[in-house]
């Protein structure tokens, strides 16, 4: 639809007539309609007289507009946006409209738990979606003042960016009005109302204020809620990054919301933060998802300070945002909790391997990504804004030290608090905090795109090396070499372990580096660049070091140093230099042994994906069947309620494919097999049943069974993943009709029904729909959300790649209009995933 795509060009003209916006006091009917709710909105700014202009508002009717005391024609709002004419130096605009619920977790969602039928609502505005709710100027350089009003059943609490200041009751419902925010952007307001109940607590922070928590969940997840955990990460936030920045927290309250159907991991709503339930343990959880909640935590935190009260003038600033939330999250959970001893490793095997897949994509962009609209921006919130951003501030803090990178921190909060910055804003405060040249650095890191490799030259006379040189290449299609900062580690096999003999520290930088030191040591077992993980790049091991790395990788004593080393074979595995079956080899030979929790999930994900894509065709349902039987070996060795015997059952029943497997997977449901400490809770009895209906044991009858055992949110998704997975022409039809032609389902029923349509290795089955998903998927684009699209776009990119295949996508990609960048992109990036997996399969001998 016309103007649903704000353009830069269009955000700074429209910053140009609009000189301030001051407020906006927003009156909210929550009781009136189960699809609509009725709003009243009084805006008063400031703009060059004389000009006019538009406020977006996306409604479903308009009542009345009224600017400076004037009626204006409502014709003047075509559902999107609302022309504004005649602007006066200072402005007075009442809009009275109707606004729509959604089921995308875009605006202001809708939800009805299953278990009680009570409703619950939740907010979430970024990019551009609190004009789904109130009438704004959608972008995030017109700050304002944000004042709610909202009318709800009685027996629901509202929960708003600030703390409420009135509650006014009447027959069945109240008022709830709330204090003005700070200067604050739109995307970051919140709304979240419903019977949600709720613990509170609160801290006292460094300027000696009282500052109340809160934590808030259904009714019906409350008795799995371990409030006191968060509250312990959250305080241990506070404490960490008040006095990193020396700069106090800058709101009145901190909720945090547990909010059903959330489409990310959660929202920085200034004082209001949402976060999804699965974040909500109702099963045993592996500690890689506990710790990642504690960083979510953690990150969501930090943006109180990146983000909410400093704030990117637009979206090309985006990494201001995420990439230092995601880098001060991993080292404020590094230095202040009790995962202090995983984080790093956590971060090397999760957030790298993230970056460096993102990073090698046709669609890979500089740090400071250039964003011409909001389509841009939107699938903008990838591996290069969080994960690679972050990687590089970690290098830039080794090379400037964390000290003087906090105080050029704290200069920034302090000159920019409640406003909006550019990069040069930040560069400032580095350059003369640290002396360094800031802006040559980030001309090199955050304004070019790839990922150079490092390799090392060996030289040696008698066991004792004569020269030991690091190598810098550069990323395919680039020619940027860059500085890097690092650690050179020499490791030796002793006993059976890998334990590090010398450490050498360096700044490296060009095509050559010297390692001055390591002349005339004794040749290590392993010679492992990057030790510790400071430096952003691929890392390649010389041949022996390869060769004990194969070997004894699990025995190797550091986890940050396994870290790199599983990243390193993997990424040689996925450039096709090392066969598929050697990497399938390497993790069933070592993943017993390894002990961090995220490096397991991530490399079970890697070994699926290796069975499933790189494996050579000839010989991938043998080496399949070969890994789920290894795999079963190992989960039988596993400690007795281990985190590790919990992954591996869980991948295990998801590669059963043969007969004998899924008898397996049938005794462990049925209690016939037992293994120790493993119980068959409800996830995991999912799990099973998942695995079953992929191999054709369970029919949606028996899946109905199951839900009206569990049926609650998890239990539906669960349900819907299962049916999608049972191996028949008609399911695989079913989710086809309920995703692409009807669009009935909510947004994360949706998603759990996407994720069964390729399970089972049915590639006959689901090979018919690939001329149906070129046809459909641009229409999809332009008519669904993006959140909605996006899951049809990725999810539902054909899995049996070919050269056939990658043929129809060139071709449907060289049929695109130009508008329609952002889905090229979508598909551009699987396509890349299916060439690179036809160049694994075609090494793979």
């Amino acid at each position: 639809m016309p103007g649903m795509n704000l353009t830069r060009a269009e955000a700074e003209e429209r910053a140009s007539i609009i000189t301030r916006v001051d407020s906006y006091a927003m009156t909210v009917d929550l009781t009136a309609d189960e699809k609509v709710f009725p709003v009243q909105a009084v805006i008063t700014f400031d703009a060059v007289e004389g000009q006019s202009t538009f406020i977006d508002a996306i409604t479903d009717s308009v009542r009345s507009i009224e600017l400076n005391g004037e009626s204006v024609d409502t014709s003047h709002a075509d559902g999107v946006r609302i022309q504004l004419p005649a602007l006066a130096k200072k402005n007075v605009l009442k809009i009275d409209a109707d606004f729509l619920y959604t089921n995308t977790g875009e605006g202001l969602h809708r939800f009805v738990d299953p278990v009680d039928s009570e409703v619950y609502l939740y907010s979430q505005f970024e990019v551009p979606d609190s004009r789904r709710v109130f009438p704004v100027f959608e972008q995030p350089d017109l700050k304002a003042e944000f004042e709610f009003t909202v009318k709800a059943p009685a027996h629901w609490e509202v929960i708003s960016n600030q703390p409420e200041v009135s509650q006014d009751s009447l027959e069945g419902s109240k008022t709830w009005k709330f204090k003005p925010t700070p200067r604050i952007s739109s995307y970051i307001t919140a709304l979240i109302a419903g019977p949600y109940e709720k613990v509170t607590s609160s801290l006292t922070n460094s300027e000696g204020r009282d500052i109340a928590l809160g934590i808030f969940a259904r009714k019906s997840l409350m008795e799995y809620l371990d409030s006191e955990e968060i509250f312990t990460i959250t305080r241990q936030g506070f404490e960490f990054y008040e006095e990193q920045f020396k700069t106090p927290y800058p709101f009145e309250k901190y909720d945090q919301l547990f909010v059903p159907e959330f489409n990310a991991g959660a929202m920085e709503n200034a004082g209001a933060v949402t976060f999804l339930e699965h974040y909500i343990f109702r099963s045993k959880t592996t500690e890689a998802l506990i710790e990642r909640r504690a960083v979510t935590v953690l990150h969501e935190l930090a943006h109180m300070w990146f983000g909410d009260l400093v704030t990117m003038k637009w979206w090309n600033d985006l990494w201001l945002n995420e990439s230092f939330a995601e880098f001060m999250s991993t080292l404020a959970t590094a230095e202040n909790t009790r995962f202090a001893s995983q984080a790093w490793a956590t971060f090397s095997a999760s957030e790298k391997t993230w970056a460096y897949r993102q990073d090698q994509l046709s669609s890979t962009h500089p740090i400071v990504a250039p964003i011409r609209d909001l389509n841009d921006v939107q699938v903008n919130f990838d591996g290069i804004t969080y994960a690679k951003g972050a990687s590089v501030l970690r290098q830039m803090v080794a090379w400037v030290g964390q000290e003087i990178f906090m105080a050029a921190l704290s200069e920034y909060f302090t000159k920019h608090a409640f406003k909006n910055t550019v990069l040069d804003d930040l560069l400032v405060e580095l350059e003369a905090t640290s002396g360094r040249d800031i802006k040559t650095w980030s001309k090199k890191w955050l304004e070019t795109a790839g990922v150079n490799t490092l390799s090392t030259e060996v030289e040696e006379a008698e066991d004792k090396i004569s020269s030991l040189r690091i190598r810098q290449s550069f990323a395919d299609g680039y020619e940027t070499l860059r500085p890097h900062r690092l650690v050179v580690g020499f490791y030796n096999l002793t006993d059976g372990t890998l334990t590090r003999t010398d450490r050498f520290e360096l700044d490296i930088d060009g095509e050559s580096t010297e390692v001055t030191e390591a002349a005339g040591k004794s040749r290590p077992d392993l010679i492992l660049v990057n030790d510790e993980d400071l430096a952003y790049a691929k890392i390649r091991l010389d041949e022996k070091s390869r060769e004990t790395a194969i070997s004894h990788l699990g025995a190797i004593d550091s986890p940050v140093a396994r870290g790199v080393v599983w990243g390193s074979l993997w990424d040689t595995t996925r450039d096709a230099e090392m066969p598929a079956r050697s990497f399938v080899d390497l993790v069933l030979n070592n993943i017993g042994e390894e002990t961090n929790s995220t490096a397991v999930r991530v490399q079970l994900a890697n070994l699926e994906l290796t069975l499933r894509s790189y494996v050579a065709r000839a010989s991938a349902e043998k080496t399949r069947i070969e890994a789920a039987n290894r795999l079963w070996e190992i989960t039988q060795a596993a400690k007795a309620d281990s985190d590790n015997q919990l992954q591996f059952v869980r991948t295990f029943a998801r590669l059963a494919e043969t007969e004998e497997q899924l008898d397996v997977v049938e005794s462990l449901l049925t209690g016939e097999t037992v293994l120790e400490g493993l119980e068959i809770d409800t996830d995991l009895r999912w799990t099973l049943v998942t695995s079953l209906a992929a191999g054709g044991r369970r029919t949606e009858q028996d899946i109905d069974a199951e839900l009206e055992k569990d049926n609650t949110s998890n239990g539906q998704q669960a349900a819907a993943t299962a049916k999608a997975s049972i191996p028949t022409a008609q399911a695989k039809e079913n989710v086809w009709n309920d995703v692409v032609e009807s669009n009935k389902l909510s947004n994360i029923i949706q998603r759990s029904a996407i994720a069964g349509f390729f399970s089972g290795n049915k590639n006959e089955l689901t090979d018919a729909y690939i001329d149906r998903y070129f046809d459909s998927v641009e229409k999809v684009w332009r008519d669904r959300s993006h959140e909605i699209s996006q899951q049809v776009i990725v999810g539902l990119y054909p899995r049996n790649y070919s050269a056939e295949l990658l043929e129809k996508t060139e071709n449907f990609l060289a049929s695109l209009p130009e508008d329609a960048g952002s889905l090229a992109r979508q598909i551009s990036e699987a396509r890349d995933g299916a060439e690179r997996a036809l160049r694994v399969q075609t090494a793979d001998i």
